[in-house]
């Protein structure tokens, strides 16, 4: 299996939108693995994960076609994940097609949210429940509990193909007991993390920085939730949580885990 990390920024991208803090400098100054898109990612070409406003810009870097995608996974309704607009260039007039070519997952309030904007659009609409496991051709999805907002069941996701599994964790926060419970044990082979606030830790619980990411990680590690040579990539980074991608990689490696970045693939 292979995960690409289409965009690894958090709501506001690395340069931040009309920031001007030292991150967003630094990155404009040096770019390369500075620069951060919004969070999004590509399971073996097929499977997306979330469609936020930057998903045309990232299509266009990594050459990549939508019309390869079978199913677009949805962890949540926030508009740096869900650009509901963005799904109208689908369909006719845009396109020649009258059909959306590719089934949409996702928790009731996102589905509820496309619904509402396109009422009457031929779409195929999965709701996606807590911990409940869906088949989509070869691959099974499990969504997981996250802790991010209370106002609707924020998902993780589980991947599983042929033997292997990934674990996409962005907005996650710190699992309640019940989703560490779930976790535990599972083997997954790649674990995909927010890192959201960096070396900047705030009051709201919905978001990891740099300190409590470590400590998620090590717990599954004891757990067993991963397997030994699970490889640990992060994304999800705020500019405000000042944190360059070069002072990602010198407080998380030590600890097996590897700063993502925009473009990359992890292989298992």
């Amino acid at each position: 299996m292979t995960i690409r990390l289409l965009g690894t920024g958090a709501a506001d991208g690395i340069p931040g939108f009309y920031t001007a803090n030292p991150v967003s400098r630094f990155a404009l100054e040096v770019g390369g693995k500075e620069i951060r898109t919004r969070a999004a990612a590509l399971i073996d070409g097929s499977l997306k994960i979330d469609l936020p406003p930057d998903t045309l810009a990232q299509m266009h870097r990594d050459r990549l076609n939508a019309r390869d995608w079978s199913a677009i996974l949805f962890t949540h309704s926030h508009e740096d994940h869900l650009a509901v607009s963005e799904l109208q260039y689908a369909l006719y007039p845009f396109t020649e097609l009258e059909e959306l070519p590719c089934t949409i997952y996702g928790n009731a309030v996102v589905l509820r949210t496309i619904r509402e904007r396109y009422p009457d659009w031929p779409l195929e609409l999965v709701e996606f429940q807590s911990f409940q496991p869906v088949a989509r051709g070869d691959f099974r999805i499990t969504p997981v509990e996250a802790n991010h907002v209370p106002e609707e069941h924020c998902h993780n996701l589980i991947v599983e193909r042929e033997g292997k599994a990934i674990l996409y964790a962005t907005d996650t926060g710190v699992w309640s007991s019940s989703s560490f419970a779930f976790l535990s044990g599972r083997r997954v082979d790649a674990l995909v993390i927010e890192c959201t606030e960096g070396f900047m830790p705030t009051d709201y619980a919905g978001h990891l920085d740099v300190e409590t990411c470590i400590q998620v990680v090590q717990r599954l590690r004891k757990e067993g939730a991963l397997a030994p040579d699970a490889r640990v990539v992060t994304t999800h980074h705020a500019s405000q949580g000042g944190a360059r991608h070069c002072d990602l990689e010198t407080a998380l490696t030590k600890f097996g885990i590897e700063p993502g970045y925009d473009g990359m693939e992890v292989v298992i």
